[in-house]
């Protein structure tokens, strides 16, 4: 995996080194353009003030004399006080009206005839020459003044070196400052990154996300909202581990001593006796153990929830516990006012009427009714479950949803109905216990819409 410092460094150094040399090419094509035309600009002027020497010369003046006095001073400019290493070598050529020469300066091209008025550029013995050609119509002259080429891209190259040397030492120190800038941008990451690697093993203690920056804040948030999940999901484990632990211990031993009681037996009636008690621990730790796991099971972080119809799921299940009614001589009343639309988790919304349904017909006398009650309250659907038992006592009304209390029934896990408070809670409703004033027990279950 490609580092986040060389991810966002290469294309940023690439981008940089791009636009830099673009924009250098162009301001030196550029500069180059406007020097070509500034040297052809003192070419105009020497040939004018050439022109202007020119019309101070006297009529009788010696045209060598005046060519040795020009060449003289061009030899020397290059050892003169005032000498530049920019300054242009000029050579002159002056001709009559009628074409006949009248000066050349020494290292000046041979031209026959002169050029045509004007900035041109032409070809002597294999050097490039650029000059210009101006017509003294007054006095009959044509002044041509110009320089080699070669002499002249050696001196705009210089200018160019010049101002491309800048760019190529500024843009590896550019890069290199891009480089500690971006390192010390990611230092919050940095010191993540050291956090998380000296903290213990099996700590799910929260990061710290008060000094992060707003690009790493999200992150910690995030591993933060992990942590807080698994740290959940570690406490169901243990608590299940531990309250399995802690309820099976005793029906476990039990079984032993029945099974103990059951092989030393003196007779048959009481190695029955011993076995119908073993039978019934077995299905009391049966039942506890099943409990348990559906506990563990409706305990996840997340559930999967979907639109049911509550009214469908009651009919169902009412259906498939209508074998333990008849054993149990006990009528089961579904009492519904049309569809009864939710959004729940189809498996804990079952679990829910089971344990519900369950309880009631447990508790309720042969010949007697269980009566499912569901209506639309606002935007909830409330369910109902009431039987004619012998219904709670008042003080343990409060206590129906504590694991493992079983409000005085011996056989019970105590676990149903903690269940069904589990289930209500994740659906975020309410649940309500109560003794019918006509003699029963009654569930009261709020299940939003």
């Amino acid at each position: 995996m490609i580092a986040m410092r060389t991810r966002i460094l290469l294309p940023t150094l690439l981008l940089v080194v791009i636009g830099s040399l673009g924009l250098v090419l162009s301001v030196l094509r550029d500069n180059h353009r406007e020097i070509e035309n500034v040297y052809d600009a003192q070419l105009v002027q020497a040939a004018r003030v050439l022109q202007g020497l020119l019309g101070q010369m006297p009529a009788e003046a010696h045209w060598p004399d005046i060519r040795q006095a020009l060449d003289q001073a061009m030899d020397q400019s290059g050892e003169a006080l005032l000498s530049h290493p920019y300054e242009i070598n000029l050579a002159f050529q002056v001709w009559r009206s009628d074409g006949a020469l009248l000066m050349r300066s020494a290292d000046a091209p041979v031209l026959e005839t002169p050029p045509a008025p004007g900035i041109h550029d032409l070809l002597y013995q294999g050097q490039d020459w650029c000059g210009v050609l101006l017509q003294d119509r007054e006095r009959g002259l044509s002044i041509w003044v110009g320089e080699r080429d070669d002499l002249r891209q050696g001196l705009i190259q210089r200018i160019a070196d010049q101002a491309l040397a800048p760019a190529l030492i500024g843009i590896p120190t550019l890069a290199l400052l891009i480089w500690l800038l971006l390192g010390w941008g990611l230092s919050p990451l940095r010191r993540l990154t050291r956090h998380l690697r000296a903290r213990p093993l099996d700590s799910l203690d929260p990061l710290p996300s008060a000094e992060l920056p707003p690009e790493l804040a999200p992150m910690a948030r995030a591993l933060n909202h992990q942590l807080l999940q698994l740290t959940r999901l570690l406490e169901r484990e243990r608590r299940f581990i531990a309250d399995a632990a802690h309820e099976l211990r005793t029906p476990l031993a039990v079984l032993a001593i029945h099974a103990s009681n059951a092989r030393r037996a003196p007779d048959a009636p009481a190695r029955d006796e011993a076995l119908g008690l073993l039978e019934q621990g077995v299905t009391r730790a049966t039942r506890l153990a099943s409990q348990l796991l559906t506990m563990a099971r409706l305990e996840p972080l997340t559930q999967t929830r979907q639109p049911l119809l509550l009214d469908a799921l009651a009919r169902e299940e009412l259906a498939e516990l209508t074998p333990l009614a008849l054993r149990r001589q006990v009528e089961l009343v579904l009492d519904e006012e049309g569809p009864s639309p939710i959004h729940a988790d189809p498996t804990a919304m079952t679990v829910m009427l089971q344990n519900l349904v369950g309880n009631a017909l447990q508790f309720s006398p042969p010949g007697s009714e269980v009566t499912v009650i569901l209506r639309h309250e606002d935007s909830c659907t409330v369910l109902q479950v009431l039987d004619q038992g012998p219904g709670v006592q008042p003080g343990a009304l409060a206590r129906l949803s504590d694991r493992f209390y079983s409000a005085g029934n011996p056989s019970g896990a105590g676990l149903g109905l903690a269940i069904v408070a589990l289930v209500v809670d994740q659906l975020g409703g309410a649940l309500e216990f109560f003794n019918r004033t006509e003699g029963g027990f009654g569930v009261r279950v709020q299940v939003p819409r």
